[in-house]
């Protein structure tokens, strides 16, 4: 008993300061972490598969690329490619890549990257999140820091590649890459930091990478916290739980009003959001595939559709008027030169009589009930609505698309899906009718543009896809493949505004809006963070790793916050073995916290 009373008095005795007669040990600087809130959760750590935001932002904050967007044009700079060249045709690329090293101390070379593009090029499962950025390469190879691609033909978007580049000693042992998790820890990376640890639909932890090449980050640990609703994350920001939040929905960003330690960023977005349509769903060979509704193959019935939905009163009712409507192009309007807006006859405003007459030309008649058939009479217009679990605001649309489409004689049906299901669904079994969906757009639009091509349907087996609706048009593959050669950028804007033209008329999906970019960052934990681009950019959820790279913690007292929970400190008084032991079990207490929010 004595024993122990020593003990703890003497840990008593260290938290004033020591034992007599030693010297006080100089603490360690608390480390620096931020903590990012989402509200998606990762789809996969292995960038040749994930397609999520939150995905392709992990993997810029982990992985160079060829180049990246400059920080205040993002128009294409240098990144693990330090400079390039080009044949007079325009069908022969070297880049020159820097030297650097991985964060395993592995130097960076061309094999690197040209073992990246070639597993793409010739694996099914390697070209789900980019395949069509590597579909014009005819080949490519290395010479120590030199890697050239050879193109089929000129490709105007050679220096906006998506694709990371990946250290190829690691990933060449992998087996089947379509079935690899990418959850080996730590991850060896090129990038800002390096995934130490995840817990699945719960957190990724990354830690600033020693070996970068522009210099290790100011902070020392990143941290991404899913979390299942945007209520709760908006909670845990007030609280202190998290540091940063993006993607906001308006009712959540609204709500951090009054916050003195809460930054509101409310920006334009990158972002648009429509309706995806079922409209005879194949596979790359063209086999039917999933069970969407028969009507929605007729062009007329996805005009009708569009006809019924208030674009306006969406943004006033559901997005707060913290959005765009979308009267065109699923390019957003702050790619100014890429933008297209439909305009006289041409544009699709609320129109309830007319879609009903779009429908009643059609032969889709309406029966006693007010439900309309098909035109041979063998099936209902009864449409269901995938969209995610606790999303409050899609509930909402969903409301308001329900209302409108029982105007015109359709039923809606609302189905709801966690993030795994919901993409499996809409992106590879194609179960569904409709269904939210939306992309966020890098500076070079032809990413989301080729989400519509015929290549980007899945297989037979699931493999490959990265389809947004399964489509498959030759108009829109012939207007795709001349875009692609034009290197004119003017004239490729046009071609681009033709294929966005065509995919409003044809509607495949259905533009609705574009919302504001709205974020929230404790300006207690967060000393300077630089948006992408700097005029007015974005935070979360930007075109690249510049934000989090630039990320600063606030100090206290000399010591940087960690934002995390860092353990108490005994006070001065009496009863120091109560307080020792009270400290110890407040500490256990404040972990298991931690852990089960985590």
């Amino acid at each position: 008993m004595r024993k122990w009373c020593s003990v703890l008095a003497a840990m008593g005795l260290l938290a004033l300061g020591g034992l007599p007669g030693q010297a006080a040990a100089a603490e360690p600087a608390a480390p620096k972490v931020i903590r990012v809130g989402a509200t998606q959760a990762m789809d996969s750590m292995n960038p040749f598969l994930a397609v999520r935001l939150v995905s392709s932002s992990i993997h810029r904050w982990m992985y160079g690329f060829l180049t990246v967007p400059d920080v205040k044009t993002l128009k294409p700079s240098p990144d693990l490619a330090e400079s390039w060249t080009t044949s007079p045709d325009g069908l022969t690329w070297t880049f020159k890549i820097r030297t650097a090293n991985w964060s395993d101390g592995q130097p960076i070379t061309a094999d690197d990257a040209a073992w990246t593009f070639t597993k793409m090029m010739t694996d099914d499962g390697a070209k789900t999140a980019n395949g069509p950025a590597v579909e014009n390469f005819a080949g490519v190879t290395a010479a120590g820091q030199d890697l050239t691609i050879k193109l089929k033909s000129p490709q105007a978007s050679m220096l906006d590649n998506p694709v990371p580049i990946m250290p190829k000693h690691v990933w060449e042992k992998v087996g089947d890459i379509a079935k690899y998790e990418a959850d080996d820890f730590p991850a060896v990376t090129s990038g800002p930091y390096i995934a130490v640890e995840q817990k699945k639909d719960q957190y990724v932890k990354l830690k600033a990478n020693p070996n970068y090449w522009r210099g290790a980050p100011k902070i020392d640990e990143l941290q991404v916290i899913f979390y299942d609703n945007p209520a709760a994350a908006i909670v845990g920001l007030k609280k202190g739980d998290i540091d940063l939040i993006g993607r906001l929905a308006p009712p959540d960003f609204e709500a951090l009003k009054g916050d003195p330690n809460i930054v509101q960023w409310n920006t334009q977005g990158r972002r648009a959001s429509y309706l995806q349509v079922n409209l005879g769903a194949t596979t790359s060979d063209n086999k039917p595939i999933g069970d969407g509704h028969p009507a929605l193959k007729d062009q007329r019935v996805r005009q009708a559709l569009h006809y019924a939905i208030d674009k306006q009163k969406l943004v006033d009712e559901v997005q707060n008027g913290l959005a765009v409507p979308a009267d065109g192009s699923i390019v957003p309007p702050m790619y100014k030169d890429f933008f297209w807006s439909a305009t006289g006859a041409e544009k699709v405003s609320h129109d309830v009589a007319k879609a009903n007459k779009i429908l009643d030309d059609a032969g889709y008649k309406k029966g006693a009930d007010g439900i309309r058939t098909m035109p041979d009479g063998s099936r209902k217009l009864q449409f269901r609505f995938s969209i995610h679990t606790d999303t409050p605001i899609e509930d909402k649309l969903a409301e308001y698309l329900t209302g409108w489409f029982k105007e015109v004689g359709i039923t809606l049906t609302t189905k709801r899906l966690d993030s795994s299901k919901f993409t499996e669904e809409t992106g590879t079994t194609a179960l569904f009718d409709l269904a939210i969906s939306g992309w966020s757009v890098n500076p070079d639009p032809e990413e989301v543009l080729a989400t519509h091509l015929c290549s980007r349907r899945p297989t037979a087996d699931g493999k490959g896809g990265g389809t947004e609706s399964f489509y498959c048009d030759p108009q829109y593959e012939a207007l795709y493949q001349q875009q692609l050669k034009e290197l004119d950028r003017p004239k490729r804007a046009g071609i681009i505004k033709q294929m966005e033209e065509r995919l409003y008329t044809d509607a495949p999906v259905i533009a609705l809006y574009y919302p504001n970019d709205l974020e929230g960052y404790r300006k207690d934990r967060i000393a300077s963070i630089t948006p992408i681009p700097e005029d007015k950019g974005m935070l979360y959820g930007g075109s690249g790793y510049w934000p989090f790279y630039t990320l600063e913690a606030v100090s206290k007292d000399g010591a940087a916050d960690s934002g995390s929970n860092t353990g108490l400190y005994v006070g001065l008084g009496a009863g120091v073995v109560v307080l020792a032991a009270a400290a110890l079990l407040l500490v256990r207490r404040r972990q298991a916290v931690a852990d089960d929010r985590e």
